[in-house]
């Protein structure tokens, strides 16, 4: 087993940049994929605050560009999920399920898996009408009424995009404020499905007990009067957890 001179852990935005900077430096960097390879920008639509591309570009399309810059200068990308490091060690060691590979230096740059609400029904019907990716589970609500839940740029672009499928988007937020920048909000006001929630929060994801969303029960904040809203399906966009586990 050859010791490398760098190992970045993550292949997202963060992870080939590095990969970029240290192969360009000549150090062959092995950038060891994890389970989402390209990170959260390989579920996002349009991105439009992306420096050098004034109409935009797609998330998956820029991960695509910034992987093949990366292996241009010699950066190594394999396909493997990192289940254990050891800092102590010199040199660092890292263990995927199949190898072992040690580095000099040890780059992590595993990003962040999305932030739940932490309901119970929400862990047992996520992916059975709760979902935390419009990009990956839109499609499935056709012609169907579905919930939104947060007020970040994250939640405007969800809502927006969701509006390409389903008949009515309702934005649930616990605050009148919204988190989300300007442009954000001003698209997602200005398209005539979005109904709006604020001031309230989600005590409940209802289903029928075979797996399927039927509604939600929402609070309001300040007066507490509760509400059924009957929707097909939750995305849940209140935003991201570091992975730090490692």
């Amino acid at each position: 087993m050859s010791i490398r001179d760098v190992a970045i852990v993550g292949s997202g935005p963060a992870g080939l940049t590095a990969a970029l900077y240290t192969a360009r430096a000549n150090l062959k960097p092995l950038v060891i994929e994890g389970l989402e390879a390209g990170g959260q920008l390989m579920i996002t639509t349009l991105v439009e605050n992306y420096p050098g591309y004034r109409d935009g570009i797609m998330g998956p399309d820029l991960m695509a560009e910034m992987r093949a810059q990366a292996e241009k200068f010699g950066s190594e990308i394999i396909q493997a999920h990192v289940t254990a490091v050891d800092l102590g060690a010199n040199p660092f060691r890292l263990r995927t399920a199949d190898a072992e590979h040690e580095a000099k230096t040890l780059i992590i740059a595993t990003g962040a898996s999305a932030r739940l609400l932490g309901l119970p029904s929400e862990r047992a019907l996520m992916g059975h009408g709760v979902s935390t990716c419009a990009t990956c589970d839109g499609y499935f609500f056709r012609g169907q009424e579905i919930a939104v839940v947060g007020g970040g740029d994250s939640a405007m672009e969800e809502a927006v995009f969701l509006t390409k499928f389903a008949s009515k988007v309702t934005l649930v937020h616990r605050r009148e404020a919204l988190r989300a920048s300007k442009i954000m909000q001003d698209k997602a006001r200005a398209n005539p499905k979005i109904a709006w929630m604020l001031n309230h929060e989600v005590d409940e994801i209802r289903d029928t007990g075979k797996g399927e969303v039927t509604g939600m029960g929402v609070r309001h904040a300040q007066t507490g009067v509760k509400t059924d809203v009957p929707v097909s399906g939750v995305f849940v966009a209140i935003g991201h957890t570091p992975n730090t586990s490692l």
